[in-house]
């Protein structure tokens, strides 16, 4: 649970940037776009599967520019 403690004369604008800060470091909205819909598993492993497809790709590309 990501919390912020004011304190007296802390600025609000202060402490939304800070809990923004933790919630994205926390990885909490990112798991709430994944947890957003059902996915069949058989879905799953085809999507991260096409990403690790991706993430190889690109690494061959970075490496033939050198």
């Amino acid at each position: 649970m990501t919390e912020i403690t004011l304190k007296d004369g802390d600025r609000v604008e202060w402490a939304i940037k800070k809990f923004r800060r933790q919630v994205q470091r926390a990885g909490i909205l990112k798991d709430l776009r994944k947890k957003r819909f059902y996915l069949k598993p058989s879905a799953a492993r085809r999507k991260k599967a096409e990403a690790a497809e991706r993430r190889l790709k690109r690494a061959m590309r970075k490496r033939r520019r050198r």
